[in-house]
């Protein structure tokens, strides 16, 4: 986790102040299920089992939080272990792309297997009614103030479901911002609480990967706070998820609205 560290201030013209920062953590955490090794990530050493289930739902390794079972985690002197036993329809799907990888925290890509895998099709949005920008400012606001994490070091991503009013319900942090919506998922589906309804609202940049996490979750809208690539935008649009983006205190860009 963060830790204390003395270090120096530099302002120009060469003046120097003692300052203390907290360091973000990033470890290795290998993610096995059935006892085979999926996947290491490098991500923060919290929250791990909301990682593991998240991982498996957005992976299309689980059905449901009720295929991610007996979920243990293991602190080692090389990293994290987070063993779970799954169930359902994915175990077959894992033994067929069960691979040792190792993923940055800012890669999506990582792993698959070829270009066909990519282009997919996502499950289709379900209707959703439309959200109002007031609860998109009021989620805004509601997050800084809960991004302890982000707070302490300054580095932290952050992922929150938030309902159709505003009120943010549930919230992650990560050094990934992948991770910590996988950590959203997850601790959404342990809950109960389905995506639908509400919205999803990410600190990050709206990646390809991001958009097929949120649709893959059940999500119905993503509002993010920056930019999404043209890929991000395709997928959404084709998966007829709402995507607002570029979410500021005083504007958002609606980028796809797909409700009705």
């Amino acid at each position: 986790m963060a830790v204390p560290s003395d270090i120096l201030s530099v302002f120009p013209g060469g003046r120097r102040e003692p300052a203390q920062r907290h360091w973000i953590g990033e470890v290795p955490v290998a993610l096995e299920y059935n006892g085979l090794s999926y996947a290491v990530m490098m991500a923060t050493p919290q929250d791990l089992e909301d990682f593991a289930t998240g991982f498996a739902l957005s992976e299309g390794l689980a059905g449901g939080a009720r295929d991610v079972t007996a979920v243990t985690v293991v602190e080692t002197d090389l990293g994290w272990i987070v063993r779970s036993s799954l169930a359902g329809l994915g175990v077959e799907a894992m033994a067929e792309r069960v691979r040792h990888r190792v993923a940055e925290s800012s890669c999506g890509l990582c792993g698959i297997e070829n270009l066909e895998a990519v282009a997919r099709p996502l499950p289709t949005v379900g209707a959703h009614r439309p959200i109002g920008e007031a609860a998109i400012f009021c989620a805004l606001t509601a997050m800084r103030q809960l991004q302890h994490l982000g707070a302490r070091t300054g580095a932290a991503h952050a992922a929150a479901w938030v309902s159709p009013e505003g009120a943010i319900a549930c919230l992650r942090e990560d050094v990934g911002r992948h991770n910590a919506l996988d950590k959203l998922i997850g601790a959404m589906a342990r809950a109960g609480r389905p995506m639908a309804g509400g919205f999803v609202l990410s600190s990050a940049r709206c990646s390809y990967e991001i958009v097929e996490k949120a649709v893959r979750a059940g999500a119905t809208t993503l509002v993010t706070v920056s930019l999404p690539t043209s890929m991000a935008v395709e997928r959404a649009t084709a998966a007829g998820l709402s995507l607002w983006c570029l979410a500021r205190d005083d504007s958002v860009l609606l980028v796809n609205d797909a409700s009705g």
